[in-house]
């Protein structure tokens, strides 16, 4: 899922989702809610690459909120304390993060479990171990053998 932020005018949405949908060979979906700037020439350009557009219901806000809050710890937990240098490495940056937000950030939604499921170690050991992620934001912290 792929969401364009800020809202563009229409050309430029046409033109960041050629840009988008040319370089990338595993997008499937582009998601985008019902502003004016994606019109069907929005859409029409989208469908032309092979790509399923989808939109938010229609007065369903809660849908925009789901993407609002990864878009939010996303700007916490990395972009507030970095300094992107350019395209390539705002994409390292942000696969970094997926990596970590996915296999070590706890989410209280899921009872403090990690999405991918990682599973909490035996507390029968003493040692720790630090791992570091996004070059050194973030820790994990696992228990050594």
């Amino acid at each position: 899922m792929v969401r364009i932020w800020p809202p563009l005018p229409t050309r430029s949405a046409i033109t960041q989702c050629s840009s988008l949908c040319w370089k990338s060979s595993t997008l499937n979906a582009v998601t985008s809610d019902r502003a004016a700037n994606f019109n069907e020439e929005v859409v029409s350009t989208i469908k032309s690459f092979g790509i399923q557009p989808k939109r938010t219901s229609f007065r369903n806000p809660w849908q925009n909120g789901v993407a609002e809050r990864f878009v939010g710890n996303c700007r916490r937990d990395l972009l507030d304390h970095v300094i992107v240098l350019n395209e390539r490495h705002l994409k390292r940056l942000m696969t970094e993060y997926v990596r970590y937000y996915h296999h070590d950030r706890t989410h209280l939604a899921l009872e403090m479990r990690t999405p991918a499921g990682r599973v909490a170690a035996a507390a029968t050991e003493v040692s720790c171990q630090v791992v570091s992620r996004i070059g050194g934001l973030h820790h994990r912290y696992d228990l050594a053998a």
